[in-house]
């Protein structure tokens, strides 16, 4: 039972058993540790994903005795599902959320307690913060902000990656667009974009004009202009239609769409 197919081929390509492939594979472990990591990698795909699955995924990323590699895919994987929920909740009947609110409401307690041991493996314990904070809460406030105090770099690109989904740390976003490391300071254009902070305009703004800017970092800051809107963004934005680089102009095409500008721009296509 090769998983790699599922490694080839987009999620709305999938066989139409790939749940009960994951499911089956995850549940043995003494299944191939490969193939375990590419079903704990997908299984959290909104395609496939429900309370079985997710189950699973709690279990792994509980049981201290599953390697850490494992244990943080698996957190991940349960992020998407716990995003969908959260947006969903109040309107549960009619939103497409993909599993029900009982597995929803047990998922975060789970995660918070594999947190919070402090015996559990630093990759654990910063994956399980990531995938919480797509259904923010409380407690993740005072983890975000100990993660970035902490002096650790992976910890605080941790945090800056929560600061997308949790509001409230414009400051540090903010402090974090001055990083020397390239990851952090990709993170937090996309935390300042996600949180429209008007006042992060004028370094992204300098990332959008400067030609050695690293493509992601500038795939980063055309999506971040489009959602804070600065006056100066669609002149700027229009400059990159034409690029030689389709990803960058289709960035560039999105961004101005987000901006409200899609109707003119498909007119002028036209």
């Amino acid at each position: 039972m090769d998983l790699q197919i599922f490694n080839e081929l987009p999620p709305w390509e999938w066989p139409a058993n790939a749940a009960d492939r994951f499911l089956a594979v995850l549940s043995d472990a003494k299944a191939d540790p490969k193939q375990r990591l590419i079903a704990a990698d997908h299984a959290g795909d909104s395609v496939v994903v429900n309370d079985g699955l997710a189950r699973l995924l709690l279990g792994i990323v509980a049981n201290p005795a599953e390697g850490e590699e494992i244990r943080g895919k698996a957190a991940i994987s349960l992020g998407p599902a716990l995003e969908s929920a959260w947006i969903g909740v109040d309107d549960w009947e009619d939103s497409e959320v993909p599993i029900s609110q009982e597995m929803y409401r047990t998922i975060q307690p789970v995660l918070r307690q594999v947190y919070e041991d402090q015996s559990t493996p630093k990759l654990v314990r910063r994956r399980v913060l990531e995938a919480a904070v797509r259904s923010p809460e409380e407690w993740q406030n005072e983890a975000i902000r100990k993660a970035f105090a902490s002096g650790d770099r992976d910890w605080k690109l941790t945090a800056v990656f929560a600061m997308r989904h949790v509001r409230g740390f414009d400051k540090l976003i903010l402090e974090a667009l001055n990083s020397k490391d390239l990851e952090t300071r990709f993170e937090a254009v996309v935390a300042a974009g996600a949180s429209e902070i008007k006042a992060a305009w004028p370094p992204i703004r300098s990332m959008l004009k400067d030609r050695k800017t690293p493509k992601e970092l500038l795939l980063g800051a055309i999506e971040a202009a489009g959602m804070i809107g600065a006056e100066d963004a669609e002149r700027i934005l229009n400059d990159f239609l034409e690029s030689d680089d389709e990803e960058i102009a289709e960035a560039a095409e999105d961004a101005l769409s987000m901006m409200g500008d899609g109707e003119e721009f498909e007119e002028s296509e036209e």
